[in-house]
């Protein structure tokens, strides 16, 4: 199944964002900074990447709901959901 990128505009600038989320803590490191700073923003990432994943998968879920593709399968996506959990 093809997701509608339109529906997925948060989540891909949710990613975006993590993105450079991630570029600073590799910064942090190179640049020595205290640990808890970098684990704090380290952290961030986790959670942005997390909540980017979910409002994908449940934009997913909603398209399988109202699609009548007969080759779309709930463990699929039930796998899916849990690889995130």
């Amino acid at each position: 199944m093809q997701l509608d990128t339109d529906e997925l505009t948060p989540a891909i600038n949710r990613l975006k964002r993590a993105q450079g989320q991630l570029g600073a803590v590799v910064r942090m490191i190179e640049e020595g900074r205290d640990c808890r700073d970098v684990v704090t923003q380290l952290s961030a990432v986790s959670k942005a990447l997390d909540r980017a994943g979910f409002a994908i998968i449940a934009t997913g879920l909603e398209q399988c709901l109202t699609s009548s593709d007969p080759t779309l399968d709930k463990k699929d996506m039930e796998k899916l959901f849990l690889s995130l959990a």
